[in-house]
């Protein structure tokens, strides 16, 4: 019977191709952009990042910027100064932090407003001890200007769904 074999075979390649996506995968949480107003042609987005194994963020991109860059922001003479970095350490098993007056991905050269309660399409590029690169597709919820950097909180009636 040689179709269960394939079957048999393609499962396995399936596994060890999962499990090695696995191995280098990072994990984010609690991301969010900020909303902008009008005429506003930059802004941030936030997140924490933790990876299984020694990583590095060494890229972002994202179709609602022109330019998409990894920052950080540090007190220089008792002046905040942002800059682009090339590279972003994610420890192994350590929560990296990117928010507000810190490590950020910024959107620069927005194509439209980023409106509250919408989502941007981020894609942040991680690269292994190995040399080798994954890419990691978002949908990256917005935030009102206002909002705390804290997960919003859930919709009214979230999770009790009417019959209507």
């Amino acid at each position: 019977m040689p179709i269960p074999t394939i079957a048999k075979q393609l499962t396995l390649a399936a596994a060890l191709l999962a499990a090695g996506f696995a191995h280098a995968q990072v994990n984010v949480q609690d991301a969010w952009v900020r909303a902008t107003v009008p005429q506003q042609k930059a802004t941030g987005a936030f997140m924490r990042l933790t990876a299984a194994q020694d990583t590095r963020l060494v890229g972002a991109s994202s179709p609602a910027a022109g330019v998409t860059e990894v920052h950080e922001m540090t007190l220089v003479d008792n002046v905040m100064k942002m800059r682009a970095i090339p590279v972003l350490d994610l420890p192994a098993g350590q929560a990296v932090e990117l928010k507000p007056g810190g490590y950020h991905v910024m959107l620069m050269d927005l194509k439209q407003p980023v409106a509250a309660g919408s989502n941007v399409p981020l894609t942040l590029v991680f690269e292994g001890k190995d040399g080798q690169r994954q890419t990691q597709e978002l949908q990256v919820p917005v935030r009102a200007l206002g909002a705390a950097a804290a997960p919003a909180a859930p919709a009214a009636g979230h999770g009790k769904h009417s019959g209507h």
